[in-house]
């Protein structure tokens, strides 16, 4: 069977919805253990259920990405109860809209508490079990981190560190077999778009979800099992000799706008 990750033991940060949730679920799918970590506990546990439902392993805990000490302190429960860690996928974050004059500095470093130092702290803690075995680490970086959109001055800034760190990371890590890439979706639908349209344009939804789907030149959102799809092959075995790149999930925005 291509794509196996049998065996595997596979941490999602963010896996309580969205592009977390579906990537948690596919790799369960495909034989791993997954370990959901997320800030709601609710979304995080649901993930759990929906996995365990299917006769698969998934186990919850309940993480805050922006603080080390948490972060450090999950990773190092789940060493111990699993004895081993082989993938970590670095998908919390979040968004904001906004261009330099109306970016606050609480709006700006709350982004990079999350999107840059949640990352960072990840990476950091999981590098050192990574390390025992050698390892796949994915982070979600964006569109964002290649091309210039508008409104989106603090959340550019954070996703391209994202990237940055990325090949830092792949560049370091090459001698210990830790494989790391990142993959940049363009906009997908999730409840983040959907609460943003009806929060924004009360009354004008199917509109402004149209008119959303059209920046994308292949037409539409991308959806969240797409980008779980790539996930998955980039962490298997089949995909042994990929690391440092980063992959657009992104309906042809980046080449083809323009």
């Amino acid at each position: 069977m291509k794509f196996n990750l049998d065996g595997k033991v596979a941490v999602v940060t963010g896996g309580g919805n969205g592009i977390g949730k579906a990537i948690a679920k596919t790799f369960a799918q495909a034989g791993a253990i997954v370990h959901v970590l997320d800030k709601n506990v609710e979304a995080g546990q649901s993930t759990v259920d929906a996995i365990i439902s299917k006769s698969q392993q998934a186990y919850f805990s309940h993480c805050d990405v922006t603080d080390y000490k948490n972060v450090s302190k999950v990773f190092e429960d789940i060493n111990q109860s699993s004895r081993q860690l082989d993938i970590l996928i670095n998908n919390a974050g979040i968004g904001f809209v906004g261009n330099l004059e109306n970016t606050s500095e609480e709006d700006f470093d709350r982004l990079y508490k999350v999107n840059v130092k949640g990352v960072f702290f990840g990476m950091k803690a999981a590098i050192p079990y990574l390390k025992n075995r050698g390892g796949v680490i994915i982070n979600l970086a964006s569109i964002a981190s290649s091309v210039a959109l508008a409104d989106r001055f603090a959340y550019s800034m954070s996703k391209g560190a994202v990237l940055t760190m990325t090949y830092s990371v792949a560049k370091d890590y090459l001698t210990n077999n830790v494989r790391c890439n990142s993959i940049s979706p363009a906009r997908v639908h999730t409840t983040f778009v959907d609460n943003f349209i009806a929060k924004n344009y009360p009354g004008r939804e199917k509109e402004m979800f149209d008119n959303l789907s059209k920046t994308q030149p292949i037409g539409r959102m991308g959806k969240p099992q797409e980008v779980a799809n790539l996930a998955l092959f980039l962490c298997s075995d089949e995909a042994s000799f990929i690391t440092g790149t980063d992959f657009p999930v992104d309906g042809g925005f980046i080449k083809l706008n323009g």
